[in-house]
């Protein structure tokens, strides 16, 4: 996927990321956190779980279909006292059975097709976990840069008032400050220090955060890469999320299985049809007959060949009540539907805006931070001269300080706007972002599952999705 002319910027939280990357560990670029959590998020390994349980919802539609073979065998002892056998009859039956179905109504028929449009809507769901994981990736990531940033410019600030306030005290002990002066540093420095263990708390929020959805803790993250090709303006931002958000198709599959689901509820209305084949073998010994009989025995093969039809005639009302119960799940999927539909739309002009509102915030916070740079400068030369007070230099310092931190903000939400846009016309996946993963395939299971028709075969690997060992994590070291 190509990737979208604009470069992000060297500035804020792309250099206070590169800062807090200068050490002796490796770094984590943002590609390898989302292929971290495509690869151990819980969250989209229950989702792939869960559709490989629906995949076999459809195979075990499927094979309603085929015949069933059952064998019986059945031994008539007679005893003249408890425990005591004396062999005056005995009787031996063993046979197999085959059953066929061949018609039901057209209940099989509208069983596997409803099946295999909730396979289809599981994938989408799936899509929809996958694109919610990497987003959720993207936030993580960025919430630490962010913070990291913050943190560093608290810290620098309190730095900065702390030299703030020694030159007042100085100034103070030669008379050319008063007490006033003095306590308005200290009042700022207390606000400094509490800002900066703030967000130092915020930053430890954010790395547990990283750690639950990455799956390991955070530590020298790189700057991000260039954000992927996003849609050109709001309209056609709309046109792909209704072509391609994952919550939409995944309705509108739900509304097609729901509808043979009608079907198969009238089906139960309808005779059946059933054919058989049976192969029997009996073996009878013992005493027929009044007084005692004579003693007989013989052995005896038998093979059947049948159909049974089965006509409901009178159910108490049940089948009209499942038959009426589907159609109104049939309406609830078809109102989901359109409901999503407008949700999407909303959605997407809600991703669009929140994206334009961020890219606009950074060239406003920009021209803030140079403008209260050159104010700062301005002002402590002013109050070098006596023309401004201690408090014009602390507001100005504070001005700037706020400034710095509305950029870096800004441009955390920019970034995490654009994922949130590609996420919601589905397009925030590992396949869509190149990850270095090796992609889950889901039709995988669902044709491995097709192929395994045999009760007691045995398992099969389609990409078997085995829990993470849970083990506790070191301490992160360092911002």
């Amino acid at each position: 996927m190509r990737a979208n002319a604009r470069l992000w910027p060297r500035s804020g939280l792309a250099a206070m990321a590169m800062i807090a990357s200068a050490g002796p560990a490796a770094a984590e670029t943002l590609k390898e956190a989302m292929a971290a959590a495509y690869a151990n998020n819980p969250s989209l390994a229950a989702a792939r779980a869960g559709q490989q349980a629906t995949s076999e919802q459809y195979v075990q539609q499927l094979n309603r279909i085929k015949p069933t073979l059952g064998a019986q065998a059945q031994l008539d002892q007679e005893t003249t006292s408890p425990g005591k056998f004396d062999d005056f009859s005995r009787l031996v039956t063993v046979g197999v059975r085959l059953t066929q179905p061949v018609y039901r109504g057209g209940q099989i028929q509208a069983g596997i097709a409803g099946s295999r449009h909730r396979v289809d809507a599981g994938r989408e769901q799936l899509r929809a976990t996958e694109n919610q994981t990497i987003f959720d990736t993207v936030t993580a990531y960025m919430d630490v840069l962010r913070l990291q940033s913050e943190v560093e410019l608290t810290a620098n600030q309190v730095k900065v008032l702390e030299r703030q306030l020694q030159a007042s005290k100085d100034r103070f002990e030669v008379g050319d400050l008063t007490r006033t002066d003095v306590a308005q540093s200290e009042a700022r420095l207390a606000l400094a220090r509490s800002q900066n263990i703030a967000a130092e708390g915020n930053l430890a929020n954010a790395r547990a955060a990283y750690e639950r959805v990455v799956g390991h803790p955070a530590q020298n993250l790189e700057p991000p890469p260039p954000l992927p090709l996003l849609p050109a303006n709001r309209d056609e931002a709309i046109e792909q999320a209704l072509s391609g958000s994952p919550f939409l198709i995944a309705a509108k599959k739900q509304q097609d299985a729901a509808r043979y689901d009608v079907r198969a509820a009238k089906g139960g209305r309808l005779p059946s049809v059933d054919a058989t084949f049976q192969v029997g073998y009996t073996n009878f010994r013992g005493l027929v007959g009044a007084g005692g009989g004579v003693r007989t025995g013989g052995i005896d093969y038998t093979q059947n060949i049948g159909a049974t039809i089965t006509v409901p005639l009178f159910q108490g009302g049940q089948q009209g009540s499942r038959i009426r119960e589907a159609q109104a799940l049939e309406s609830q999927a078809g109102f989901s539907a359109l409901n999503t539909e407008r949700t999407t739309v909303e959605n997407a002009r809600t991703a669009w805006e929140n994206l334009m509102s961020a890219r606009a915030t950074i060239e406003s916070a920009k021209v803030a931070v140079d403008a209260n740079t050159l104010a700062l400068e301005g002002t402590r030369a002013e109050n070098e001269v006596g023309s401004r007070t201690i408090l014009d230099v602390l507001d100005a310092e504070q001005e700037l300080l706020n400034a710095r931190v509305t950029l870096v903000r800004a441009e955390r939400d920019a970034y995490v706007a654009a994922y949130g846009l590609l996420a919601t016309v589905g397009r925030a996946e590992a396949d869509d972002l190149d990850l270095p993963v090796e992609l889950y395939r889901p039709d995988d299971y669902t044709r491995s599952a097709r192929r395994h028709w045999f009760d007691w075969a045995p398992g099969f690997d389609a990409q078997t999705l085995t829990p993470p060992v849970t083990t506790t994590p070191a301490p992160a070291t360092g911002q």
